[in-house]
């Protein structure tokens, strides 16, 4: 969008707008600040400006449409204090730096509603606390429902009060995370209210214990309903059906004035929170979860697909303020997840589960001192959500093949940093890596796959969302670059466009890309439509693209991978909820036949797939439902050639499998990296080893070593012998 965040006031002018519970004198100076312990202040919430002055008047009955304060910059560190209490603080703090001056890594999550992050986001929430990185949570409306804090059982005899059930699932998210980081959820936090870019208030707390945890509430209305006509809501004000859409103020909130907010308000909010908190990765929901095409109702709530649209129009406008470290992105799906295996080993999906209870206030006791409630007595009912607490899945971003060989030996590394692909380069002969180098184009989404073609070049490939032409040119389309000559830079993006006719029907509802390429450079482009079938476009002769096609499949799920095997022969593979779909060329060069059953039984969905050791076929890879196991199986033609092949020794954890030639890495149950040689036959037990650092996507295996872009946005390379002995690298920035 082009409207630029706002100019920052002077400090002295942002000072005036904190506000407090309690006016406490720290050496002779108004802190600002509400602190809550276990049995916390419940004093009514007065403003008050910086030097103590009085209180302001009470709110209007009418919110007001306040001018534009720019956010107060937030250092990241662990012992940084809010400039809101800080009479020294002026200017912009640096941001938080690693070793060599690069930018340490930092988490900001963006979500509709308060327990959207606990459902969807965990187990990544409470490995990013454990590592020690900064986390910022952002909830963008105040989650207050029919305003009855009850379980359904109770709801009838229970009093409707918005403001109240709003402060219950605040305190319930408090003693989440505060039990998380802590280990007692009773753990204080220091509340203050903070001016936004948008011409709001946002309340912010900060666990006292530990300084880098942060929550954010913006206290926005929310829709009221899954997927019912709700023009008061974001759904609503991204569309244009109302101007503004008012606050909903939590009882207890230092925030004590109501106020609304345009559209671009909106936007312009979330972007100055993210130049705030200056994050290195920002996780949000999915903007495109689909439609039934039974009723054309969307899969998810809608305020979680709206609440990701505006974080990405967010995103795209911070992308574009010079100086701020480069931001990787990690959607997550939500409701849809209910239908789909289970992708959590029993000890995570446990820790996952005592989380939501302690959420859930599930023992009644009030220990947060306020008669609104310590937690969300709606969720007590049902802690386990439909499933959610035993599954985290990604929406896109879990390709394992973004790595790829040059003719000389030499390697280059993809991924998407502040909308745009960003590339590395190691040479040949045991150069470094360096990068990132960033191609011009924004608005590309998180996990692009790269191809190798004959001729020595190398192609990216990956979708990108438009946000033109308002809420109607919403869209993602297909898009490709590829290297003018072998080892030469990178040409313009080239759009292949989308099987899809326009996002109200599917809410443009496509997968990553899976590419094959033929012996005469002929690609093949398939993705998953939001039909949940397979569509392929296919490059002719003369270099140009054929029309979109369909290939079939009935309830595809996830993306498809792709993979060639030593004779050149492509194939594709496609999860569903019971099985996986194969499509095959059974001569190099011919066209992609399927779907045939393949007759494996159920994975997490999410598969990998490499050529075979001995030549003939590919093996896929893929991890067993509800446990974290790793599983193989060899396939030549439309079939498997072998039974499926249980990898002993696993680590647990969830998403793809990169099985490199003689490498093997994952995600473990901790989040960290874990790799491991491996067989020929992939039947012995791997000795695997920890990397320890938290890692976005999934890892990259190949004969030279594994690739995996940390948090911080940098690549992580962790050499195959004769290499290994240096251990670990992390490449330096061009």
């Amino acid at each position: 969008m082009p409207v630029r965040l706002r100019r920052r006031l002077p400090l002295s002018r942002r000072r005036t707008v904190s506000t407090a519970v309690t006016a406490v004198l720290v050496g002779g100076t108004f802190a600002g600040l509400l602190s809550v312990t276990g049995a916390p202040r419940t004093a009514a919430a007065q403003t008050a400006t910086q030097d103590g002055a009085a209180p302001a008047a009470p709110a209007p009955a009418t919110p007001p449409r306040a001018s534009a304060p720019s956010p107060v910059p937030m250092p990241t560190g662990p012992d940084a204090q809010d400039p809101a209490s800080d009479p020294g603080a002026s200017g912009r703090p640096p941001a938080s730096t690693a070793p060599g001056g690069k930018s340490a890594p930092s988490v900001m999550q963006i979500v509709a509603h308060p327990d959207d992050d606990l459902f969807f986001m965990n187990p990544d929430i409470s490995q990013t606390i454990r590592s020690g990185t900064p986390l910022a949570a952002v909830y963008l409306t105040a989650g207050e429902s029919d305003g009855v804090n009850a379980r359904p059982r109770d709801a009838a005899a229970a009093t409707a009060d918005k403001a109240a059930y709003a402060e219950a699932r605040q305190n319930g998210i408090r003693a989440a995370y505060s039990e998380m980081a802590t280990g007692s959820r009773t753990s204080p936090w220091d509340r203050v209210a903070i001016p936004t870019a948008g011409g709001g208030l946002a309340e912010l707390d900060t666990l006292r214990a530990d300084p880098k945890v942060r929550l954010v509430w913006l206290q926005i209305r929310e829709a009221g309903s899954t997927n019912h006509y709700r023009p008061h809501s974001l759904n609503g004000l991204w569309h244009g059906l109302v101007g503004t859409l008012e606050s909903q103020r939590s009882s207890g909130t230092p925030v004590t004035a109501d106020f609304r907010y345009t559209k671009d308000e909106v936007v312009a909010t979330i972007a100055g929170l993210l130049d705030r908190f200056r994050p290195t990765f920002v996780r949000m929901q999915d903007p495109s979860p689909g439609t039934d095409p039974k009723t054309g109702k969307i899969r998810d709530h809608q305020d979680h697909l709206y609440g990701a649209r505006f974080t990405q129009a967010a995103l795209a406008r911070y992308a574009e303020l010079p100086g701020h470290p480069r931001v990787g992105v990690q959607n997550y799906l939500g409701y849809p997840t209910s239908v789909l295996p289970h992708t959590l080993d029993p000890e995570t999906a446990g820790d996952k589960l005592k989380t939501l209870k302690t959420y859930a206030w599930m023992d009644g006791v009030n220990d947060c001192g306020t008669p609104a409630g310590c937690g969300d007595l709606k969720v007590a009912a049902r802690p386990a959500g439909r499933g959610w607490t035993a599954t985290v899945r990604y929406a896109r971003g879990t390709s394992t093949s973004w790595v790829q060989r040059d003719r000389d030996g030499g390697l280059h590394a993809f991924s998407v940093l502040d909308g745009q692909l960003a590339a590395w380069r190691k040479p040949a002969g045991g150069g470094a890596w360096s990068g990132p180098t960033l191609l011009p184009g924004g608005g590309m989404d998180t996990g692009v796959t790269s191809v190798s073609l004959p001729d020595g070049r190398i192609a990216v490939y990956g979708t990108r969302t438009l946000l033109t032409g308002g809420p109607a040119g919403y869209r993602r389309e297909v898009v490709s670059t590829e290297q003018s000559a072998p080892g030469g830079a990178f040409g313009p993006w080239r759009s292949l466009g989308s099987p899809e006719r326009n996002d109200a029907t599917g809410t443009s509802d496509i997968s990553a890309p899976a590419v094959t390429v033929g012996a005469d450079g002929r690609a093949t482009v398939v993705l998953r439509d939001s039909l949940r079938r397979l569509t392929a476009r296919e490059q002719g002769a003369d270099g140009g693209w054929g029309p979109w096609r369909v290939l079939g499949g009935v309830d595809v799920v996830g993306d498809p991978v792709a993979a060639t095997d030593g004779q050149g022969r492509g194939y594709v593979f496609a999860s569903t909820v019971t099985t996986v779909l194969v499509w095959a060329q059974h001569v190099p060069g011919g066209p992609l036949t399927g779907p045939s059953l393949t007759a494996l039984p159920p994975t997490t969905l999410s598969l990998s797939a490499t050529p075979a050791p001995n030549g003939d076929g590919v093996r896929l890879w893929f991890r067993k439902p509800a446990s974290g196991d790793l599983r193989s199986a060899d396939f030549s033609g439309v079939g498997p050639v072998s039974p499926v092949t249980e990898l002993p020794g696993g680590v647990a954890g969830f998403g793809p499998v990169s099985g490199g030639d003689g490498l093997l890495a994952v995600r473990s149950r901790t989040g960290f990296l874990a790799t491991a040689p491996h067989g020929r036959t992939g039947a012995s037990a791997p000795a695997w080893k920890l990397e320890r650092f938290l890692f976005a996507g999934a890892p990259d295996a190949g004969r030279d070593g594994v690739a995996a872009i940390g948090l911080d946005g940098r690549l992580h390379w962790t050499p195959a012998a004769p290499e290994a002995p240096a251990g670990r690298v992390v490449a330096a920035a061009e």
